[in-house]
């Protein structure tokens, strides 16, 4: 919606949230206007049996904290010249870190998704918990593109790192303008903040725990095969082809837990092999099964998945980020392989 379809909602909204208070009445009204720089979307009039207020609403495309956070700024130094003033940010979604920020600054909050907090006189209307419905599906496809991952991969391997903006594309392998987009959505959220160095990541629990609720193993085109080999000796014979043949690898899943942080048990051998996948698994006896596999191997859906491996014993391990967001995946053994790496491997380096 534009600007002015997105201030019509909101004020809307902004009714419908005190419809039900029987001594509230709003009407919209100008204003003159303070000798500061900045003016509201909106002011209207509202009555309480007792006092009469000032509403001062600013409307923004995006909820998040640090546009939130500007808002919150900009609506106090209004306020302050406008006495009796109520202060309403408006967004299609407010999310739960930019509500609390508007909480801090006693700036009341609504959204179209039907969340809101509106504290006045004798009113206090609180309505949480409800899903965005609106763009940030739209965002959330942008920040967990495969593109967009590699850019967060960079940025979780080395989460202590101040990154110029030149350098996390090169290292990322992806355009300026890539991994400009990742920057400002993670800025926005508050996840980013700017020093000497560059740019450096202040929120990897956050971010990580975002990306993990929209990822699966399965964006991967896996082959399940057999072998009456022990899941060591295939591990090693499959490390053995791919040098020999010249193709990129990583032991994956549960064979990449079981060196980073072993924990659980595991049946099943897991590698990704970036190349001429079915020449590997006949070099090293594996047969084609349409079930019972005790080997699955995946081709990467995407080039991103290899970064910041490292070798256990001469062979070739994905990085403990990739095998967090694989073994997650698989519920019971996998959600338990995956609090081990993240409490031993992941957390230290945070």
């Amino acid at each position: 919606m534009n600007e002015i379809e997105l201030v019509a909602e909101a004020v809307a909204q902004f009714r419908k949230c005190l419809a039900e208070v029987p001594f509230c009445e709003v009407d919209p009204c100008e204003l003159e206007a303070p000798s500061i720089p900045w003016q509201p979307d909106w002011t209207g009039r509202l009555r309480t049996d007792k006092k009469e207020w000032v509403v001062v609403l600013d409307a923004k495309p995006s909820g998040q904290p640090r546009v939130a956070r500007d808002a919150a700024n900009a609506i106090s130094r209004y306020m302050s010249c406008c006495p009796n003033a109520i202060g309403v940010f408006a967004a299609p979604y407010v999310s739960p870190a930019a509500a609390d920020i508007l909480q801090r600054d006693n700036i009341g909050y609504i959204d179209l998704s039907g969340n809101c907090r509106l504290c006045f006189d004798r009113v206090y209307i609180r309505v949480e918990g409800q899903p965005n419905l609106f763009a940030r599906k739209r965002d959330l496809r942008s920040l967990y593109s495969p593109k967009a991952e590699r850019v967060l991969r960079s940025l979780l391997l080395e989460p202590r790192r101040g990154w110029k903006i030149e350098e996390l594309a090169k290292t990322a392998r992806v355009s300026l303008g890539q991994a400009s987009n990742v920057k400002k959505l993670l800025t926005d959220r508050e996840w980013l903040r700017r020093d000497d160095d560059g740019i450096r990541l202040t929120e990897p629990a956050k971010l990580l725990q975002e990306w993990s609720e929209r990822y699966s193993y399965r964006k991967n085109k896996a082959s399940d095969f057999y072998s009456a080999d022990e899941l060591p000796e295939i591990e090693a014979k499959l490390a053995t082809a791919c040098k020999d043949l010249g193709i990129d690898y990583a032991l994956a899943g549960f064979s990449a837990a079981a060196r980073l942080a072993p924990a659980v048990r595991y049946q099943r051998a897991m590698a990704y092999v970036s190349d001429r996948l079915g020449e590997v698994a006949e070099w090293i006896g594996l047969k084609p099964v349409a079930s019972g596999p005790n080997v699955t191997l995946f081709e990467p859906y995407d080039e991103g998945v290899m970064a910041g491996t490292g070798k256990y014993d001469d062979i070739r391990v994905t990085s403990p980020i990739q095998a967090y967001l694989d073994v997650l995946g698989f519920r019971g053994r996998g959600e338990e392989a995956a609090e081990t790496i993240l409490r031993e491997v992941i957390e230290p380096t945070w």
